[in-house]
């Protein structure tokens, strides 16, 4: 049974900021700190490779609201229109009919919200009273490809269906301001907010790339490299400055044995989809990479112009493939990695 990829729609926050915008507000923000240090993070903001990024609060609200519930709110009221939104936008680019979902998975791992986003899609959008719902809250940066390949799995199974795939993320909402270690700087630095909707199909006649393969791996005694810590101010941000170093001695058992089960080596893919982590993440790749010929262009794009917004960010990064429309044969591979630590893989065949 084919499953393919028939579009992917992007929606952005209300507020936006270039990173120089941001600065004065970093610097008040490190008055009292010894003046090398305030140097150091300043630089950090500038050499993220991030030129702007979008969010959902208000730049002097970042710096101002510090309880859990005063961030939370705001998630909770910004991301419901956020996910009207992206969906409505992605329907429309299909020329789908609302009440044609069979199945809806939402992801975010940023704030927290029961109902789940998707049982207030259904309400807004009056989607159909018996579509199957999962909501997946857990997996980071790895969940925008994780939702894929479970839409792939229940699509599988059920010849004829439609399904989307909704990644809304606010990175901005777990900004800890009285938090000034090096994880919540680097995170502040490079990540950015964001929503995405991916629709799928098992019709006979849907258009869009097929999904070959698609597969996780999972590495071992690595729970502590990534993911959130609770607190009392909210989702405190855990990155292990090893993550980058870890990703590239994984990268050969990550990808190679993947693509050689489905009749394919590294330089026979024509795109990579590669989700933009961070600046070093994106280095690693490259030097991994560059010798074969391949680029990571659209993924260094991505991260230049919207920051890292944690699983909607390998959807743009796809959103740029599908609108270029390649040729008939051309191959990609899809990229994530998130906590666990894990890495999530998608091979598609246009």
């Amino acid at each position: 049974m084919s499953v393919k990829i028939t579009t992917v729609a992007k929606e952005l926050p209300e507020y936006v900021r270039e990173t120089k915008e941001i600065l004065p507000f970093v610097s008040t923000w490190l008055t009292g700190q010894e003046g090398r240090f305030r140097r150091k993070v300043l630089k950090i903001f500038e050499n993220a490779a991030v030129d702007r990024r979008f969010g959902i609060m208000s730049i002097e609200e970042v710096f101002t609201a510090t309880s859990f519930q005063e961030k939370n709110d705001i998630y909770i009221r910004e991301v419901k229109k956020l996910g009207e939104s992206v969906v409505k936008k992605a329907l429309d680019k299909a020329g789908w009919d609302s009440k044609s979902l069979d199945y809806i998975i939402t992801v975010s791992c940023t704030g927290i919200m029961i109902p789940s986003q998707d049982a207030y899609i259904i309400n807004a959008l009056n989607l159909r009273q018996d579509i199957v719902r999962l909501p997946v809250t857990e997996m980071g940066c790895a969940a925008g490809v994780s939702g894929i390949i479970y839409a792939r799995n229940f699509l599988k199974a059920n010849p004829g269906k439609r399904a989307a795939v909704i990644a809304i993320e606010s990175p901005t909402a777990t900004f800890q301001l009285d938090d000034f270690s090096m994880v919540n700087i680097v995170s502040a630095a490079i990540f950015g907010d964001g929503a995405a909707c991916t629709l799928l199909s098992s019709e006979e006649d849907a258009s869009g790339p097929t999904i070959i393969a698609d597969e996780m791996y999972h590495f071992y005694d690595a729970t502590t490299m990534m993911g959130f810590k609770l607190t009392n101010g909210g989702l405190q941000m855990v990155l292990d400055k090893e993550v980058p170093e870890k990703i590239a001695r994984h990268f050969p058992d990550i990808v190679h044995p993947f693509l050689k089960k489905h009749g394919k080596s590294i330089e026979e893919i024509d795109h990579l989809i590669f989700h933009p982590g961070g600046k070093k993440i994106v280095q690693t790749v490259e030097e991994l990479f560059g010798a074969l010929g391949k680029n990571i262009d659209d993924t260094k794009a991505v991260l230049k112009e919207y920051g890292n917004m944690s699983s909607a960010t390998v959807l743009y990064v796809l959103e740029r493939f599908m609108d270029k429309k390649p040729a008939k044969g051309e191959t990609g591979l899809m990229l994530s990695f998130g906590p666990g630590f894990s890495a999530q893989r998608i091979l598609l065949e246009w």
